[in-house]
């Protein structure tokens, strides 16, 4: 499809004069309110557990939200879609990956940003559990890139009951958003993920002496070191490039075989060039892409709104 020329966002609240005040400002004070999620723990393949939450109201229709990193189906992104969708009557699910709801998982690995296993895993215990008619894939951040990617994947074999899809603030090209992470107006961005990705390796070295080099992991003060020598090997990659370039979802956009929305605003602190995939969008007739100049990265505020534009946008499109 042609991209998406003029988008519909206009300007933020006039507090958030750029691309960094758009992130950080919701991603620490943003709360949603009257969200009350139903937990289910669930089995995956490798003998491990996915909690994921419910927030039901009785469709025959549902939204399965993916977070970003170091995210959780608390973050004010999801319980924001689930609760906008709930208001137009349709189902919500938020799945948290693996270490993300409160609880360190069993298997020697975490998660990643190509682990669209997890949430196949997911749509699969969905579809053998619950009697649903429709589904509706959203990501935000990291993921929107396990969503990208689980879609195209399963290309044309992709269960019929997916009918649309949309991400937004997305790493369509893992090297170009982890690139970002070493410049030094990012420097905020990096300490505070590195930080608890770190915490959380500990804790899986512990688990698993000998998995990891504990007293490299003190040390780390970069991602590629982090990714390289803790992300990768855990996750059986021979070092961080490798592992971007593997899992990095504009591998298979191309690929994808139902209608899908992708949102990644131009003043994204997070993204660079290969993020914004306007070759694809412009080869394919499933992928629309949307490049608002503002909202910076899981932004998109609106003043005097509860809900963000970007939430509104996702639900105009998934149930136009």
């Amino acid at each position: 499809m042609p991209i998406i020329q003029k988008s519909t966002y206009g300007k933020p609240p006039a507090y958030l004069f750029n691309g960094h005040l758009e992130t950080i400002i919701p991603s620490v004070f943003r709360k949603i309110e009257g969200v009350t999620y139903k937990r289910e723990r669930i089995s995956t393949p490798d003998g491990d557990f996915l909690d994921i939450d419910w927030s039901k109201v009785g469709s025959e229709k549902l939204l399965i939200i993916s977070h970003g990193l170091e995210g959780s189906s608390d973050r004010h992104y999801a319980k924001a879609l689930a609760k906008l969708f709930n208001q137009s009557g349709i189902d919500a699910l938020a799945w948290n990956n693996r270490t993300c709801s409160g609880e360190m998982n069993k298997a020697p690995i975490l998660y990643h940003h190509g682990a669209s296993y997890d949430l196949d895993t997911v749509i699969k215990h969905v579809e053998r559990t619950q009697s649903y008619k429709e589904y509706y894939l959203v990501g935000i951040s990291m993921g929107g890139a396990q969503t990208l990617k689980y879609l195209g994947e399963r290309g044309a074999d992709l269960l019929p009951k997916i009918k649309s899809a949309a991400v937004y603030s997305t790493p369509c090209n893992l090297p170009d958003s982890a690139a970002t992470l070493r410049l030094k107006n990012n420097a905020f961005y990096k300490k505070r993920f590195l930080g608890k990705l770190k915490a959380k390796m500990k804790l899986k070295g512990e688990q698993f002496p000998g998995l990891v080099d504990l007293d490299l992991l003190k040390r780390v003060e970069d991602f590629d070191t982090f990714d390289t020598h803790f992300t990768a090997k855990v996750h059986g990659f021979k070092d961080a490039m490798e592992f971007y370039q593997s899992v990095s979802a504009d591998n298979w956009i191309k690929d994808i075989q139902i209608p899908t929305l992708i949102i990644n605003a131009l003043n994204d602190p997070l993204l660079m060039d290969r993020c914004y995939p306007t070759k694809i969008a412009e080869q394919s007739e499933f992928i629309f892409l949307e490049m608002p100049k503002r909202g910076g990265h899981t932004g998109f505020l609106v003043k005097n709104q509860e809900f963000t534009w970007a939430e509104h946008r996702f639900l105009e499109f998934l149930t136009r």
